[in-house]
């Protein structure tokens, strides 16, 4: 196929390589000699190995890792990987330059998209996200597509990926939500169809911890040794400091040896050392606030801490040390609002464990390896761990590792309420995405280093040399006009509109002439093609561009008002849309009745008779709402529940849900059901459920005070009278069991939320005691304590695993001069009903569970 190629494929194209470890030199002149058989032309780099920027249209490199990157980007110079070269040959033409980008942080780049069997409003959200992130999508399957988006193996893309052998992967809408929460791109492993891990594996099973390439070589922000470096030479010889003057900061704790050995590998690479901020090149140094830390990050040195340059010594590389957290120099006293935290760990292993533990320190907080009660946040991979069980029992906060990254990255404590630090993929390990996060240079400059002088960039001198070429252009021909002037011509690659394409529009004049036309966008115009856009002379008046900017900027708000009318829906009318055409409408019908009095009444009354509506009938006000519980009329029946519930609305009673302010609680008898316990204690009134029944039948609403609850034989049961304890309840408001702790062990019969919700609706303090909850009574001697010995108490079962927590739930209380009694959950729910604090010593679990 490459030999049907046009030889004009790059002829308007200057390239240059980034060797690096993904993009070796064997590769490089493979590619060299494909560029230029297609009319490409190649130049090398300069001396000291950076790139000729004015001189090149594209970049071809596959890592962002070199230093004129940033450089790059503000002269919107195109960097894209190596398969772009590739792509383009294959298709005939140039491919797009957005999905080739090497910056990690475009996490789709090399992802063609296609859907399968998904709903249009999910299909929609899921290829406009990946094409924001660099990913492409296709209508078809074909052979390079990456991955199909599908909930079964049905659907006819998918067959056909099958049939023909595609190198694709189907997976699961859920991968691209997980990636989207996390702004990350974890592992499709778990997310493959036919057989998806995550809808058949238990998310509590163990996983393999993970560890990610973007931490090498820089777990540490103060590494204690040189590490090995990759080359396997006997006499290291270093191309990485070649050219470039080095500082090494005052700060920096050295030992003697260890400098004389960097400064030696420094001076044999051909790099030379000085001791000013303002000569040097790179600047190494250990914290923020140094005169020469500043000093270099105000005119944009490189500036970096030792375990930077420890990476480009073993890896005779540049890399960026804003691109790697502990690559750049501490904050002297951590983050702030860092320092009062006591952080733990869990589900990251290996150099992850190490970084994290290094990461937090750096931001001024305390690591902890083991977990207590004190401990204020959990950094975990996964939400299943022993750690993970206790931070829940302990109500301490548990997010992920993008928390403290983004935190340190943007020099300020992140909300923890953000989706993406709670998000935890069920079959995932979050360690593989470690280390992802760059620097927020912004911030650094605000908060360390501000006042310097504004970042130079060649953008505006390219600019100018772009109008000067198009002026060159437009008096030549369009044939001559297409090969000449490159570097302008090569820019529409990126497809984008210029202002100064704007610029050029002369003011409009009254009368109409002919000498001058408004200039035509110049247009690259590759050879072989049939139409071409000749172009005009332009105007290279500065008075006339800022007229014509002016007249513009004047037409603005009508542009963005005609813009917003041509976004409205087909049914609300095109352009004007039904407000519009009203409005002329109204101003029609004015002025007919302003020049003919008796046709303007004639079409008023017809106006009056086709404007009127058929009224909605407005629903009853509300006059009682109720809760109702152990109700079965509408059990396994939702239609005949909605029916029902419309039909007790129409009669002004409001079927509201547990919790909200209820005029009374239907049940047919006595219940120790949640909602009839927690609105007992609001001292609600208790209806018989044929009050509900009567009201439905007869479509009539009876008197509420003849449906009133009785129950003499559940009164009996639980030795109450109903009445009574409504009285109580309501002179209790909430708080019968107001400052009197409860404890509740977490593996109890029915779920620690039910009966939590039972005791906090009546006042109680309550919390959740396990086997590993530390102590949450504080130690007290009786001579100190005033009040005496008060009962604490903890809901328990029978079961072995609980009879174990009983003795140190009685130790730990005693420390606390205060009387343990362990006690069955019937404790709490007859006292709730009968709404009066007692105990009796049956309760006891010792006593209860043997009778």
């Amino acid at each position: 196929m490459a030999d049907q190629q046009s030889p004009g494929l790059f002829g308007l194209c200057t390239f240059v390589f980034v060797p690096s470890k993904e993009l070796p030199d064997s590769m490089i002149e493979q590619l060299a000699q494909s560029v230029e058989k297609y009319g490409g032309q190649v130049v090398p780099r300069k001396r000291d190995f950076s790139l000729p920027l004015a001189n090149v249209t594209h970049i071809i490199a596959n890592t962002i890792e070199f230093p004129q990157y940033t450089q790059a980007t503000e002269m919107m110079i195109p960097v894209v990987r190596s398969k772009w070269v590739s792509m383009s040959l294959a298709k005939g033409k140039q491919a797009q330059i957005r999905p080739y980008t090497p910056d990690p942080r475009m996490i789709f780049s090399d992802v063609m998209l296609s859907c399968a069997d998904i709903p249009n409003n999910d299909k929609e959200a899921i290829i406009g996200a990946t094409m924001a992130m660099g990913g492409m999508d296709s209508e078809n399957v074909t052979k390079l597509t990456t991955h199909i988006c599908a909930l079964s193996m049905d659907h006819e893309k998918v067959k056909i990926a099958i049939e023909k052998k595609h190198k694709c992967k189907i997976v699961l809408p859920h991968w691209f939500d997980d990636c989207f929460k996390l702004g990350k791109r974890i592992d499709e492993g778990p997310y493959l169809l036919p057989d998806p891990e995550i809808l058949r594996v238990p998310p509590e099973r163990f996983i393999e911890p993970q560890c990610s390439p973007y931490i090498e070589g820089a777990i540490s922000a103060r590494p204690d040794y040189i590490p090995p470096p990759d080359s396997t030479e006997r006499e290291l010889r270093l191309t990485v400091f070649k050219e470039k003057k080095i500082m090494l900061g005052s700060d920096l704790d050295m030992r003697p040896r260890l400098k004389q050995i960097i400064v030696g590998l420094i001076m044999k690479g051909e790099g030379q050392m000085t001791d000013k901020a303002d000569e040097c090149d790179w600047l190494v140094c250990r914290y923020r606030d140094t005169p020469e830390y500043i000093k270099a990050s105000q005119l944009r040195k490189t500036v970096g801490n030792m375990a930077w340059l420890f990476y480009l010594i073993q890896h005779d590389e540049w890399s960026n040390p804003l691109h790697r957290l502990l690559h750049y120099p501490e904050p002297r006293d951590g983050i702030p609002g860092f320092k009062d935290m006591k952080i733990s760990v869990s589900n990251y292993g290996g150099e992850a464990r190490i970084y994290l533990e290094n990461l937090i320190k750096s931001a001024g907080a305390t690591f902890t390896k083991t977990m207590k009660a004190d401990n204020t946040h959990l950094i975990t991979a996964r939400d299943n761990s022993e750690k993970c069980d206790a931070a829940r029992d302990w109500n301490i906060d548990m997010i992920n590792h993008l928390w403290i990254e983004e935190s340190y990255a943007k020099c300020e404590k992140q909300t923890l309420t953000l989706a993406k630090y709670t998000c935890f993929p069920p079959r995932t390990n979050l360690g593989e995405i470690i280390g992802q996060t760059f620097f927020d240079e912004k911030k650094l400059e605000a908060l360390y280093f501000p006042g310097g002088p504004v970042r130079p960039s060649a953008a505006p001198s390219r600019k100018r040399k772009a109008l000067s070429t198009a002026d060159q252009n437009s008096f030549a021909d369009s044939t001559s006009g297409a090969a000449g002037g490159r570097e302008f011509d090569v820019m529409k690659d990126v497809e984008m509109g210029h202002m100064e394409e704007v610029e050029d529009l002369p003011r409009p004049t009254k009368r109409r002439s002919t000498e001058f036309s408004t200039p035509a966008r110049g247009r690259h115009v590759r050879s072989g093609k049939e139409n071409e856009t000749p172009s005009t002379v332009a105007s290279s008046s500065r008075s006339a561009k800022d007229k014509a900017l002016g007249r513009i900027s004047s037409l603005a708000p009508d542009i963005a008002l005609y813009e917003k009318e041509k976004k409205r829906g087909v049914k609300d009318g095109h352009w004007g849309g039904k407000r519009a055409a009203d409005l002329i409408e109204r101003e029609n019908l004015h002025r007919r009745q302003t020049s003919s009095p008796a046709a303007g009444e004639d079409k008023d009354a017809k106006a009056e008779k086709r404007a009127s509506k058929k009224t909605k009938p407005t629903l009853p006000a509300i006059e009682t709402r109720v809760i109702l519980t152990g109700f079965k009329r509408w059990v396994n029946d939702k239609h005949k529940e909605d029916a029902d519930r419309k039909k007790l609305r129409d009669l002004g009673i409001f079927v509201v849900q547990d919790g909200q302010p209820c005029d009374y609680l239907i049940a047919p008898q006595l219940v120790r059901t949640v909602k009839f316990l927690r609105n007992l204690s609001k001292g609600a009134v208790v209806l018989s459920s044929t009050w509900i029944e009567e009201c439905l039948d007869t479509k009539q609403v009876p008197d509420p005070q003849e449906y009133v609850l009785k129950d003499k034989e559940n009164e009996k049961r639980f030795d109450l009278k109903l009445e009574t304890s409504i009285r109580r309840a309501q002179e209790n408001k909430g708080k019968l069991l107001a400052g009197i702790p409860i404890y509740c062990t977490a593996g109890i019969k029915n779920g620690t939320e039910s009966y939590k919700a039972i005791a906090e609706a009546n006042g109680a303090i309550f919390m959740v005691y396990g086997p590993k909850s530390g102590s949450t009574i504080k130690p007290t001697n009786p001579e100190e304590d005033e009040n005496g010995q008060e009962p604490v108490y903890l809901l328990s079962t029978s079961t072995p695993e609980e009879k174990k927590l009983w003795k140190r739930f009685e130790d730990m209380a005693r420390r606390g001069n205060m009387e343990p009694r362990v006690v069955a959950s019937d404790w709490l729910l007859d006292m709730v009903m009968r709404q009066e604090v007692s105990f009796d010593e049956k309760y006891l679990a010792t006593k209860f569970f043997t009778e």
